[in-house]
């Protein structure tokens, strides 16, 4: 297995568990995961394009990773959209690292 993949788990909004495996190599950031996997109907997650300017990637972080501090950017998109819980990310602002292996997170609800 190539070191440079992690092995993460993506709970869809139909609540099924996917077990993905995601590049760290590639620059890319988990909505793009979910989208490369194609976890999330086309046009319902990403709608910005990772610019965090809107919510459609709001995920939930299930487990207890170390993840990036929150922009100011993240911070206020979150605090306008729906379902926002405590552990609510968006998934474009988490880049895939060898840190995250073993990452859980659910996709929120779509607003």
């Amino acid at each position: 297995m190539d070191t440079q993949d992690i092995n993460i788990k993506i709970t869809d909004r139909e609540g099924v568990t996917h077990e993905v495996v995601a590049p760290t190599d590639m620059a890319m950031n988990l909505m793009e995961v979910v989208r490369s996997y194609e976890l999330a109907p086309e046009g319902t997650i990403g709608i910005c394009g990772g610019m965090a300017m809107c919510a459609s990637c709001q995920c939930y972080v299930k487990s207890d990773h170390e993840l990036p501090e929150m922009t100011d950017d993240e911070d206020a998109m979150l605090a306008e959209a729906f379902y926002v819980e405590d552990n609510s990310r968006l998934g474009c602002q988490i880049q895939m690292t060898p840190e995250l292996d073993g990452l859980e997170v659910e996709l929120a609800p779509e607003s």
